[in-house]
C-alpha cells in the first residue's frame, strides 16, 4: 500500500471549492504526490454520522501531511471533531515529549 502523502479535508461551506483548487495547482505542480481526499466536518456526517470517522482520522494520521478546509456545521458533530483532534493531539505532543 502506497503512503498517502497529502490528504484533503474540504469539509463544508467554501472549503471543497478551495480544496478543489487546491488540488489542481498541487496536481499541476507535484504530480507524483500521492494525495487523497475524504468527507470531513457535516458533509461526513450527513453520509455517515459522524463528522470525523474513524477510517478518515487513521488515514489523517498515516499521513504525511493534512489540508483542512471549512468545517462550520457545530450543530453536525463540530464538538465531536474538537474533542477527537484535540485528544489526539495531546496524546502526541506526550509521546512526542517522552521520546
Amino acid at each position: 500500500m502506497t503512503m498517502t502523502d497529502l490528504l484533503l479535508l474540504p469539509g463544508d461551506g467554501i472549503g471543497p471549492e478551495v480544496i478543489g483548487e487546491v488540488r489542481r495547482v498541487i496536481e499541476a505542480l507535484t504530480p507524483d504526490l500521492v494525495v487523497e481526499e475524504r468527507p470531513f466536518g457535516g458533509i461526513s456526517y450527513d453520509q455517515t454520522g459522524s463528522p470525523l470517522t474513524d477510517e478518515t482520522l487513521a488515514l489523517a494520521k498515516a499521513s504525511k501531511a493534512v489540508l483542512i478546509g471549512a468545517r462550520s456545521e457545530a450543530r453536525r458533530g463540530g464538538e465531536e471533531v474538537r474533542s477527537r483532534w484535540s485528544r489526539d493531539h495531546e496524546k502526541k505532543k506526550e509521546t512526542d515529549s517522552a521520546v
